[in-house]
């Protein structure tokens, strides 16, 4: 697993995974590099930190021995049938950290966003192509009758929306 450094991220990325609650969401299209990001800001978290991380992932493409946390990784179909049932389990586990691998639905949404407003650091990925698509397509997908509430849910929980893009190197090698 690659570090900040070696992956060129700025130091807010650093900043955001050394928080101690809230809701982080990395969004951009297939291929940009959303899980890399997040497997360094886990792997960060592991080696700085003593928490409960859980990550629950389809599949899991990064693979994370415990250092100074107690990692446990869930896989879709393998341990798990959806998103919402390993995020119900998961916070039945006392977790620090959770790693949602992609938030899909409405209930897996309504999940991450009650982990984080309970105090938990919630990671997850959307593919949305900017900060402000990514909370539309949160609120949209629930009721009218909620929209309101997950508006506050956002406002109380939100720590960052990180729009990413893969960019090409200077010299055109990556």
């Amino acid at each position: 697993i690659r570090t900040f450094e070696e992956l060129g991220l700025p130091e807010v990325m650093r900043d955001l995974a050394d928080r101690d609650r809230g809701l982080v969401l990395l969004t951009g299209p297939t291929g940009s590099g959303k899980t890399t990001t997040l497997a360094t800001m886990v792997d960060w978290i592991n080696e700085y930190k003593e928490l409960h991380i859980i990550t629950i992932e389809d599949p899991v493409e990064f693979f994370h021995d415990s250092k100074n946390c107690m990692m446990n990784q869930r896989e879709l179909g393998a341990n798990t049938h959806s998103f919402a049932n390993a995020l119900r389990a998961a916070l039945r586990e006392d977790p620090d950290v959770i790693l949602v691998g992609e938030m899909r639905d409405l209930e897996t949404i309504s999940l991450a966003l009650t982990a984080a407003e309970t105090g938990h650091l919630v990671f997850a990925t959307l593919h949305t192509s900017s900060a402000a698509k990514t909370i539309d397509r949160i609120i949209d997908i629930f009721p009218a009758a909620q929209k309101t509430q997950v508006r506050s849910m956002l406002a109380e929980s939100l720590e960052a929306v990180v729009a990413q893009k893969l960019l090409p190197k200077k010299d055109g090698t990556g």
